[in-house]
């Protein structure tokens, strides 16, 4: 049977000023500590939501899928109106009718659930926001592209290049709905969206879970940011928010990366052909739909984040085994589960390279604990008000890449906790003596021809990307002798379709496609270790396969193998790859044993952060540190120009004048 359903897919007294009645408006006090057991969407709220989006639609002659999900990824409905489409198309160029390009991995499948495109875009909206700042799947467009701004030639890549291909699917850290102990954020069928169309929603100033719209039948991406544009699915939603609107000054459109305001909407109140506040209390001329794995049909209350329920809240010094007070000093959170356990205790590593002693809890405590003082000194970059520390989530692994222990800060975006240990993990991985031979197990990533009678397009064998890297760096033996350290912006040098990043007309990095065949559908080694997993998830929801995906985005067979058996996961890439930057292995001596993850703030200060947790618990406890300085990836000078390792802010501290923070460490 031709399969036709495919996808892309405090500062520690922070004070609490006043936070205003009412959904939506300017609650310029919220930074971190409005949240309560009341900041929730209820029932009522979703279906005033969905019904005032359906008005919208109606009264600009469409039809879509409209998705309510609340602050960590549960989805309360998914409502599809009568005669809107059930598939979409995935295309970066639009519809311009150009050919199809088999080999840009997801690029170019026909259709995708509706439902599936809907749910992606209401997490993305959710997860990307939080008191301090307010981001749309219009700013994730804008951040994820190969330049910044996407246009402007000759400018680097988004600076959260390859977010989107993080929330998966397969994702062993993400909850999934059909989870006998489900608390805690939920995974995206899709990752995160890069299409106009997802709006977070706020109640009193507080984050409280997103709207995602899919009605124009396109899940792409807007490349070009010199224009506004009239987005139906954007305008529907952004109707729908009507009420919970995020806060005008917390908008992506107040906030600035690398100099440059990001974008919220093009769309405005004024783009409206309704009246929200005339909508019905609940939704017409449609139907909730049940979304298999995500939603059972029937509305649903949200969760409160930062209580138990929500799988996330403020930690307690008895839940970690070692300096608990200092946990709790530093105002940190946790994740727990149904037992409101803490999820990731800090636990003893794996043995290192070279037989190296693994990490102890006392060192996994000790890096946790040293990275989130300093990212509760640190200037945050993407929050509002300006001088709020810097808002992260922070990861260890060790060399297998097992999770030893998870910290958040204060309202941290609930993107970073999953990111975080995809850059730890990624920058074990790829600084170990092993990389290559694991490399060499995995199946080749089987991409699908657009009508998939034929069993596939492409087949993807992964050695090639080894093979790539060894060429480009000139060492026969890279990947397989544990000779350089390289932290994610080092694998995220070698992840881009331009080397240096870029510069058009370049060759690509060996991690990358080459230019010709690249989107952000396809960024190269990162997606093609996942496809399969995707793919067989996307088979799965559309009712084409009996079995999800297997918790493990790597080591999934492809579709010619049938789907099942699933394939043998691998558990040092068992969320995916990530590559922007903000993580740092860990070495006992000259030898690799883990990695540190950090995201959610701009990505110097991740950097920063990952960067001097490892070496502050280094000088405390004098049994670990980062990399020696002869063999970190900024040594390799491949074709002429100079890898990186680490970027830190200039003067990133809110307590002091201290600059070049980690110059000569």
């Amino acid at each position: 049977m031709a399969w036709r359903k495919v996808l892309l897919t405090g500062l520690l007294s922070a004070t609490v000023a006043a936070c205003t009645s009412g959904g939506g408006g300017d609650q310029s006090g919220c930074s971190g500590s409005c949240a309560t057991a009341a900041s929730l969407l209820t029932v009522a709220d979703v279906n005033l939501i969905t019904s005032r989006a359906v008005e919208e639609a109606k009264a600009r002659g469409a039809s879509g899928t409209i998705a309510v999900t609340d602050r960590v990824g549960n989805v309360l409905s998914v409502y599809r109106m009568t005669g809107a489409d059930t598939s979409t198309t995935t295309s970066t160029t639009l519809p311009n009718n150009e050919p199809v390009i088999r080999n840009r991995g997801l690029e170019g499948i026909e259709v995708i659930p509706d439902t599936m495109a809907a749910i992606a875009k209401a997490v993305t909206a959710s997860f990307l926001s939080t008191e301090g700042n307010a981001f749309t799947t219009r700013t994730a467009n804008q951040i994820v592209q190969e330049h910044f701004n996407p246009g402007e030639l000759r400018q680097p890549g988004g600076p959260l290049f390859g977010v989107q291909f993080s929330q998966l699917p397969c994702s062993d850290f993400n909850k999934r709905f059909t989870d006998a102990d489900n608390v805690g954020p939920k995974r995206s069928p899709l990752g995160l969206s890069a299409d106009p169309g997802g709006i977070p929603l706020y109640k009193d100033g507080v984050p409280v879970g997103g709207i995602g719209v899919i009605a124009d039948g396109i899940y792409g991406i807007d490349k070009n940011l010199l224009d506004t544009d009239s987005d139906l699915d954007e305008i529907i939603a952004l109707a729908g928010s009507t009420g919970f609107e995020a806060p005008t000054n917390r908008r992506a459109d107040r906030i600035t990366a690398d100099g440059k305001v990001l974008r919220f909407t093009d769309a405005t109140a004024s783009s409206f052909s309704s009246n929200p506040s005339a909508a019905p209390a609940a939704p017409t001329g449609g139907a909730q739909v049940a979304v298999t794995s995500y939603y059972a049909g029937t509305v649903l209350a949200g969760t409160a984040f930062s209580t138990p329920d929500s799988g996330v809240r403020l930690a307690t010094a008895a839940d970690f085994p070692v300096d608990g007070a200092d946990f709790v000093t530093q105002d940190s959170f946790i994740l727990v589960d149904g037992t409101d356990s803490n999820r990731f205790t800090p636990a003893a590593g794996a043995t290192g390279e070279n037989g190296a002693a693994g990490l102890t809890v006392a060192e996994v405590s000790e890096v946790l604990k040293q990275a989130l003082i300093i990212s509760n000194r640190a200037r945050g970059q993407i929050r509002r008000p300006l001088g709020t520390p810097a808002r992260v989530s922070i990861s260890v692994v060790d060399n297998t890449g097992a999770i030893l222990g998870i910290v958040r800060g204060r309202d941290a975006p609930v993107f970073g906790l999953d990111v975080s240990i995809q850059k730890a993990r990624t920058a074990t991985f790829f600084s170990t003596s092993t990389a290559a031979a694991l490399i060499s197990t995995l199946p080749d990533a089987e991409y699908l021809d657009t009508d998939v009678s034929a069993p596939h397009g492409s087949l993807i064998d992964l050695d090639d990307y080894t093979t790539a890297v060894r060429d480009f760096l000139g060492d026969p033996a890279a990947l397989a002798n544990g000779a350089f350290a390289f932290a994610d912006r080092s694998g995220g040098n070698l992840s881009r379709p331009f080397y240096p990043d870029g510069i058009n007309g370049n060759p690509n990095g060996p991690l990358s496609k080459a230019f010709s065949d690249w989107s952000v559908f396809s960024s190269g080694f990162q997606l093609d270790i996942s496809y399969n997993a995707i793919i067989r998830h996307v088979a799965h929801v559309a009712g084409l396969a009996g079995t999800d995906v297997d918790v493990g985005c790597a080591g999934h067979a492809g579709i010619s193998a049938g789907f099942t058996p699933p394939g043998a996961t691998v558990l040092r890439l068992a969320n995916g790859t990530q590559i922007f930057p903000g993580s740092v292995p860990i070495y006992r001596g000259n030898d690799l044993i883990g990695g540190i993850g950090v995201s959610g703030d701009g990505v110097d200060q991740d950097d920063m952060i990952s960067f001097l947790g490892v070496h502050n618990a280094g000088e405390n406890l004098g049994t670990i540190n980062n990399a020696p300085a002869n063999i970190r990836a900024d040594q390799l000078v491949p074709n002429g120009v100079r890898l990186r390792y680490i970027n830190c802010p200039q003067s990133p501290f809110l307590d002091s004048t201290e600059e070049d923070v980690c110059n000569g460490k």
